[in-house]
């Protein structure tokens, strides 16, 4: 059983999947490719990724890949929390440049599914967290793009971070989204 949210941007959707508990914890299943396609998700997964971040404020992001090697994302936390934040980068969509966020964590087993044609990124809410996802292409350095996590133009309100954030070069030196090569 999946409980579906869309949030707002077209093919952005929460999931959360019915965890089964008693006295020594809970099961869930997180992705269950029968169940996903009965609620409209269909998708072919081919790689999965783990992130661990040791601090709160690791910003990752904003990234994606451009076709032929676009991929969509189904995220999820194992320890910890994020503000995740999704962009839609489609010039043609009539929600170009608008983004959408949610909060992402163990404790809610909630996951985001990204579709492609997003940029997509986070920053961890609390020390230690891990983020797992799934993707349905391989990655592509020769297709893989970033996108300023503050530009100006997209507004994207980040959480307040005491110490504030950490990136990466690739991500600080990331283009504005009016320099960047999206999605027609």
């Amino acid at each position: 059983m999946l409980e579906v949210r869309t949030l707002g941007l077209e093919g952005v959707l929460e999931i959360v999947p019915k965890r089964h508990g008693d006295a020594r914890g809970y099961f869930c299943e997180t992705w269950n490719a029968e169940r996903f396609a009965e609620a409209g998700i269909d998708l072919t997964f081919v790689q999965d990724n783990h992130s661990y971040s040791a601090a709160a404020g690791v910003l990752r992001g904003l990234h994606y890949q451009l076709p032929p090697r676009a991929q969509a994302k189904l995220l999820r936390v194992v320890r910890g929390s994020v503000f995740d934040v999704v962009v839609d980068i489609r010039r043609s969509s009539p929600t170009f440049a608008k983004w959408s966020a949610l909060e992402v964590s163990a404790e809610k087993g909630n996951q985001i599914l990204v579709p492609t044609g997003f940029a997509h990124g986070f920053v961890t809410l609390v020390p230690d967290t891990e983020v797992l996802y799934k993707v349905t292409d391989i990655y592509s350095s020769e297709h893989d793009r970033s996108i300023r996590f503050d530009d100006p133009d997209i507004g994207i309100r980040w959480p307040a971070i005491a110490g504030g954030f950490q990136l990466s070069d690739k991500d600080r030196g990331a283009p504005e989204l009016a320099m960047a090569e999206v999605f027609a």
